[in-house]
């Protein structure tokens, strides 16, 4: 019973993938209809530059925003739960951070992930227009890195919560900076936290739609968005051949990064500092 639950749903996960792929090849231009096996789709691909500087502008959309993202949402994290003052629990600072302000604080924090795409596109738009900024990729960088910080927040939160605090104290002890501390200590075991938040955040800008459209600019045009205009005239095989290429390409990057993991956990451990080298 177990292996069948398992292979239904690997087939309801897998199975439309398959069939996009399988449709690329279609000679066909209606993807429900199977005219045989063909190339010309893919060679309509490479010659198409407008979808290519669409992808290029998700690229360079979503990096932007999930570096953006990984940095602000990680000091965001750290500030939250280590900065917590706890040597003086009944001083105001302590009760403004650990009590209901820090509550509300922390509900901000995670807002834009829980608000609707619809709700947070028109606010963004009247925003930038409140400003005077002009719609573009400046825009479309800034309202994607305010949904994606939640995410590289909560995974550097939750990393946080299991790290032991003396770590760093110990490091203090030995006579380095708080910014050495952080950066030498602190930092390496963040590291797999805030390398899922940036992926979960580039996987999320790459993505978007809703809010791309409220705020992108008459010049600036995103892959999602440039497939879903064609809805209006009809997807042709050659989005499947995209989506073809780019999953493929997905497939080789992971097993890729596994494979240099795995090969650096093996064979180039950690070496462990001097504690001569902690001091400034």
């Amino acid at each position: 019973m177990r292996k069948a639950y398992i292979a239904f749903i690997l087939a309801l996960m897998y199975v439309p993938i398959v069939l996009v792929i399988l449709y690329s090849f279609n000679e066909s231009r209606l993807s429900s209809v199977w005219g045989g096996f063909s190339l010309n789709w893919y060679r309509e691909l490479f010659q198409d530059r407008a979808m290519f500087s669409a992808l290029v502008n998700s690229l360079v959309l979503a990096t932007a925003a999930s570096l953006l993202a990984a940095v602000v949402g990680t000091l965001g994290a750290v500030g939250r739960v280590w900065d917590r003052p706890t040597d003086r629990p009944d001083s105001l600072k302590a009760k403004l951070i650990n009590g209901r302000v820090g509550r509300i604080i922390q509900y901000l924090a995670i807002l834009p992930i829980m608000t609707p795409e619809i709700i947070m596109g028109m606010v963004l738009l009247a925003f930038f227009g409140f400003l005077g900024f002009p719609l573009g990729m400046l825009t479309l960088i800034l309202a994607h890195t305010c949904f994606c910080i939640p995410y590289v927040y909560l995974l550097v939160k939750a990393r946080l919560a299991g790290l032991d605090r003396s770590l760093t104290e110990a490091a203090r002890n030995l006579g380095a900076s708080p910014w050495r501390a952080f950066r030498d200590v602190m930092l390496p075991l963040l590291m797999p936290a805030i390398v899922s938040g940036v992926l979960l955040s580039f996987a999320m800008s790459f993505d978007d739609v809703i809010i791309s459209l409220f705020v992108t600019g008459p010049q600036t045009n995103t892959l999602p968005i440039r497939i879903y205009t064609q809805i209006k005239t009809g997807v042709t095989p050659k989005t499947n051949a995209l989506c073809s290429l780019l999953f493929i390409i997905t497939i080789f990057l992971c097993i890729l990064s596994a494979a240099v993991s795995r090969i650096r956990s093996s064979d180039n451990p950690v070496p462990i500092k001097d504690t001569e080298d902690l001091s400034v």
